[in-house]
Parts: structure tokens; sequence; C-alpha cells
């Protein structure tokens, strides 16, 4: 069981930011990483879909026989996390914003969420900002199109600049001293995020907290090591989309040319 892939997912490619730390924190691992492109994007879906689909890829998953599985997509996590570990006998870490680490760091009270609408709206946001940010004044600020936006037009486009010249105003005039990076996508935009804040103001991701459950997770169950660090990625929509667009923006991030296959669960 040590030799096989730990499987990552997300509905598209912005988890390949949790895929760099993972690899960065467990080199020796191999991984599998899905994006589910065909359904881009998941945060303007039902929740029951996201849900039902997200079951579906994680018994794929553990068929294609992966030894742990990363959810890579806040949004997954919100509608479909409790289900995936229903369905699956896997070590199974899932992403969600990083509200308690962001309420530990704020010293003025105020902390910015940046996320998709589906994200903010689930019942698990609401019971995460309850336990950990109940006392803190938290703006949720919602994000349509900006995922979609990432992937299609870049990172530094036109396009992306005027989504983040709309969304992240109302944080800075709100006072927020740090803001949490609810969705893998934003990462890639961190630079143009920043820019727009008070320079006081901290940015967090949670992709090397998740690497680090992941570690502590395989060693308890004597899963840790036995792979040669390869990696293998896969869609359900084109692969030669998702090749070009991988390649042309992220492969000096993995230091080789990544072929994607197509999968479907």
């Amino acid at each position: 069981m040590n030799r096989h892939p730990i499987a990552v997912f997300d509905s598209g490619l912005g988890g390949l930011t949790v895929l760099r730390a993972l690899r960065g924190q467990l080199p020796q691992e191999d991984f599998f990483y899905y994006a589910d492109t065909r359904y881009l994007p998941y945060g303007d879906r039902p929740e029951a879909f996201i849900r039902e689909r997200g079951v579906r890829i994680a018994e794929g998953l553990a068929a294609r026989g992966a030894k742990a599985l990363v959810i890579a997509c806040n949004t997954a996590t919100a509608a479909a996390a409790e289900a995936i570990r229903a369905a699956v006998s896997l070590p199974v870490v899932a992403l969600e914003p990083g509200v308690k680490p962001a309420a530990a760091l704020s010293r003025r009270g105020v902390v910015g969420v940046l996320a998709t609408t589906r994200t903010l709206h689930s019942a698990r946001f609401q019971r995460l900002v309850a336990s950990h940010a109940g006392h803190l004044q938290v703006l949720a600020q919602a994000c349509p199109g900006l995922a979609d936006a990432i992937e299609v037009h870049g990172a530094h486009s036109p396009a992306v600049d005027e989504l983040l010249d709309r969304f992240i105003p109302p944080l800075t005039q709100a006072g927020v001293d740090v803001v949490v990076l609810g969705c893998t996508h934003y990462p890639w935009v961190a630079e143009g995020i920043a820019r727009r804040l008070p320079d006081t103001c901290q940015l967090l991701d949670t992709g090397e907290a998740v690497a680090r459950q992941l570690a502590r997770l395989l060693q308890a169950g004597s899963l840790l090591g036995g792979g040669q660090g390869r990696l293998v990625m896969a869609t359900s929509g084109q692969p030669a989309w998702v090749d070009a667009t991988v390649n042309r923006l992220w492969q000096h991030d993995f230091g080789q040319r990544l072929p994607v296959q197509y999968w479907e669960p």
C-alpha cells in the first residue's frame, strides 16, 4: 500500500497550489492529480450535485488504488467532505478556509475571507466561523467568476484585474488586517490581491497546513513513503486544453512537462 499514489482532486487547476505544497512536504510520494474540469466551476453548482460528484470521484480514486485522498477544493469540502469520508475508507484531508489561524493572527479583530459563493453559503463555513471567529468581525467576500477567469485567461489578465478591482476594495474599506485565500485558485493571484490591500495586511493560504496534516495521517497509518516522486495528471474535460493550460502557466513549478490523460470515474 505504501507504493500506491496519493490522490488529489479539484474542480479545476487551482488545486495545483495545494499539490505544490504536498510535493514539497512529501517529495518521495507519488501523486495522481484529477481536475474535474468538465464541471468547472463547482462554485456555481447545486450543493447536492457537488456532494454526489465528490463521492463518485472519491470512490473512483479509491478503486484506482489511491492510499490517501486530498480534497483540494474549498467548495467540494464544504459540500461533500462528510459524505466522502463516509463513502471511502482512505485517509481524507479536506481543504477549508483558514479561519482559525486567521483569527489567531488578527490584531484588529477584522478578518476577510475571499471564496466562492458556494463555500461562503455552506453550513460548514458558518460552523467554522462560529467555532473559531465568533468574537471577530468576519467579512465574507464572494468572488464569482474569479477562479474561472484565472484558469481561462491567466493570473495577470485584464479579466482577473477587473474582478480583483471589484472584490478587494470592500475588504480594504472595512480595515481587515488578515485576508484568507479561501479558494485554491487565489494563491496564483496573491500578488494582485496584496497590491490592493494595505501593506500591513497578511494573506493566509492553507496549502502548507494541508501538507502537514497529510504527512501526519500517512505516518499514523504506516503509509508514509514508497513512491518515487512521480506525478500523473488527469481530467474529465479536454486533456489537450488542460495540458496546454498547465504547461503554459505552471510548468516551472513542477520542473517538467506534465502530459494530461482523460479519466472519468
